[in-house]
């Protein structure tokens, strides 16, 4: 496993049942039902919940932003696809964001 040589933040969940379970974050802040992609279930999906990641992407330009002294324009925003799929073989999966 790589090791990142300074941890700024770390978030922690629990999750029980998969993909048909109930997720929820280390300090209590956040607890949700999960639902299975392409079910009728009114939860969200673990990708749906990955797409978060496009908040913490925005702010981290927002800060890089003020340290350069660079303005961003007052509609900047971030769109976040997460796909997942098998990559060589049924063993292995792979996450993929953009």
């Amino acid at each position: 496993m790589n090791k990142l040589e300074k941890v700024l933040y770390t978030a922690k969940a629990h999750t029980t049942g998969g993909r048909d379970g109930m997720s929820r974050s280390s300090d209590g802040r956040l607890e949700v039902r999960l639902s299975r992609p392409g079910t009728r279930a009114p939860a969200p999906t673990g990708a749906a919940l990955r797409a978060g990641w496009s908040a913490c992407f925005e702010s981290a330009m927002e800060f890089v932003a003020r340290n350069m002294k660079i303005s961003l324009p007052a509609d900047h925003a971030v769109d976040a696809e997460v796909d997942l799929g098998p990559e060589g073989g049924a063993s292995a999966w792979r996450l993929a964001s953009t």
